[in-house]
This record gives structure tokens, sequence and C-alpha cells, in this order.
């Protein structure tokens, strides 16, 4: 019972002691730089405008740049769409 007791006590305290954090999508920005760090984890700063910028700055890291999925004018609205959104369904 002592045993099961450590376990769940030492689970607990490796679970506490590493919280996650959620990453950030700036709408502001159309470009992100996803960059890979020691042990696997991941970070996200879409802080760029311009492909070439995020580029520059992936340049001899373990990073790769990606589309801003949050960003407005990503997903422009179809013609179809906007009729729909109207009530103009034919």
């Amino acid at each position: 019972m002592c045993m099961i007791r450590s376990m769940i006590l030492a689970g607990a305290t490796i679970l506490a002691a590493a919280p996650a954090t959620a990453q950030r999508y700036d709408p502001r920005y159309p470009v992100c730089l996803q960059k890979w760090e020691w042990g696997g984890s991941t970070v996200i700063d879409c802080s760029y405008t311009l492909w070439a910028q995020c580029r520059m700055a992936a340049s001899g890291l373990s990073a790769m740049c990606l589309a801003n999925p949050y960003w407005p004018q990503a997903h422009p609205a179809s013609p179809d769409r906007l009729y729909r959104r109207q009530g103009r369904v034919e």
C-alpha cells in the first residue's frame, strides 16, 4: 500500500512540474515560424508579414515557415458561401 502511495505521489509531482502551454497564433500576421527545440517540443511564432522574413529567421535552425490558419485573409469566402450567408440559397 505504501508503494502505491509513493508511486501516485511521484506521478503527480512529475505531471505538476511541467505544465503545458498553448501555442498562440497571432491573427495579425499571415506567416508563422515553427521551431523544434531540444527534447522534441515545438514553438510557433506568428510575427512575420512576408515569407522571406520567416525564411531568413528559420535559416540555420530546425524550423519551417507555415501559413497562419487564423489569419482572416487565409480563407476568402467564395461567392457560393456568400449567397448562403445572406439567405439566398437557390
